[in-house]
């Protein structure tokens, strides 16, 4: 007998999130801003979502509604955070293929980690703000899914919320597609560039280019689909500032039978957090079993090995030994979040 769908999706939602907290280390070290986010929007939403799915699976309660209105906000974040991680990446990777030379003064690092964080961190940022203008009460709580931001269907909300994902992924497209051109066009002297350089090496490149171009893939037809969704659902007139908050504080608790019997509601609820999950398979796919990554690996497996005296000759030449010693050792640290 197969699991149900909440169960399966609060391990998959938790792996996601270990996932996620592997490959975060070495990245910091090295700067990699928009990778950095990346991985931390996605780990910090899966792990939301896995704890949703767990304090409210089979009820509807209105549990600590402080946590809830934090919950919803970084969902509304979230609506355009992760596009927007791919922008700073593409941003990142136009720049190197297009530049004459790859090595930066430190002034230029910090402006390009300022840079990154403005869009990485700002546009999450004003995206709650923007919400918050078409938000018809503080949130909605749906049985095994838990608490959701509320929005009303207006012309307004299309412009303050379902657009922004589109309109970030439609320019982080033509960076993508500008630096692959360039790529292409440059690649020579890019090869000469990256073996005499301490930035990042031409396979990391690649998967970064990958990522991006992955993500955006995923994020323009999403938005897309949620905006003709909603559109076909029925858009009714901006009533102004007032009759659009005057039941703020209300709180919408939805059981689950009747969400999952509505094929759109539930479909946008389900690709929502799915989505998030998906994104940290795809990143650990591309970023957790390259070069760097198998080093850390092995400097993990080489500690603990010689903390507990135990030697490493034995497993000389077995790299699939040292990915699962150091995958089962950051699945038993993390799991103490959750004792």
């Amino acid at each position: 007998m197969s699991p149900p769908l909440n169960e399966l999706y609060t391990a998959f939602s938790f792996i996601g999130f270990v996932l996620c907290a592997i490959p975060l280390y070495w990245h910091l070290e090295a700067w990699n801003t928009g990778t950095c986010l990346f991985m931390i929007w996605t780990g910090l939403g899966c792990l939301m979502q896995c704890i949703n799915s767990i304090v409210w699976n089979g009820n509807m309660i209105n549990r600590v509604p402080v946590y809830c209105d934090i919950s919803t906000r970084i969902q509304v974040a979230l609506n355009v955070a992760i596009p927007a991680c791919s922008l700073c990446i593409n941003r990142r990777l136009y720049k190197i293929a297009t530049a004459k030379a790859i090595m930066l003064s430190d002034a230029e690092k910090r402006r390009a980690v300022i840079q990154d964080l403005l869009i990485g961190v700002g546009l999450p940022i004003l995206q709650i703000v923007a919400q918050y203008v078409v938000s018809t009460n503080r949130y909605n709580i749906f049985e095994d899914f838990g608490p959701v931001f509320a929005i009303e269907l207006t012309p307004l909300s299309f412009i303050l919320f379902y657009a922004w994902p589109v309109a970030i992924g439609t320019v982080s497209l033509f960076y993508c597609v500008t630096a692959i051109c360039a790529f292409y066009k440059r690649q020579r002297l890019f090869n000469q560039m990256m073996s005499h350089s301490q930035g990042p090496s031409r396979g990391r490149y690649l998967r970064l280019m990958g990522i991006s171009a992955t993500e955006i893939l995923g994020t323009i037809p999403l938005g897309t689909y949620f905006i003709v969704t909603n559109a076909k659902a029925g858009v009714q007139p901006w009533q102004g500032w007032a009759a659009t908050h005057s039941h703020y504080s209300d709180v919408v608790q939805v059981a689950g039978f009747i969400w999952k019997n509505d094929p759109n509601l539930a479909g946008g609820l389900e690709i929502f957090r799915w989505s998030l999950v998906a994104c940290a398979f795809i990143f650990f796919a591309f970023f957790g079993f390259g070069d760097e990554a198998r080093q850390h690996y092995r400097c993990v497996y080489t500690s603990i090995t010689s903390r507990i005296g135990y030697s490493t000759s034995t497993l000389h030449g077995s790299l699939h030994a040292y990915i699962v010693h150091s995958l089962c050792s950051s699945v038993r640290a993390h799991a103490h979040l959750f004792c």
